[in-house]
């Protein structure tokens, strides 16, 4: 996809939802629905080692799991440093 097409989806996404939204608020659904798109493409190379490492932390009982998810993603330091 390249750039042109990637601004025609994202414009078409804020038409589908202007009706939705109070006009002139769509803008405060778009960026952030954007983000959370590009961190999922960021992330999907790990996803599935990620859920498998959650289903295996689950069946053990521990309750906090951030910093062992965190460890099963290589993409995720990078992409905290990143957003620094």
């Amino acid at each position: 996809m390249n750039h042109s097409e990637i601004v025609s989806f994202i414009w078409g996404v804020a038409d589908l939802i202007r009706d939705t939204f109070k006009r002139g608020k769509y803008q405060d659904v778009i960026l952030p629905l954007t983000v959370l798109r590009r961190l999922d493409c960021v992330l999907a190379p790990t996803k599935e080692k990620v859920l498998r490492r959650q289903a295996e932390l689950r069946d053990k009982k521990l309750e906090n799991l951030d910093a062992q998810l965190r460890k099963a993603s290589e993409c995720f330091g990078e992409l905290q440093a990143r957003m620094r």
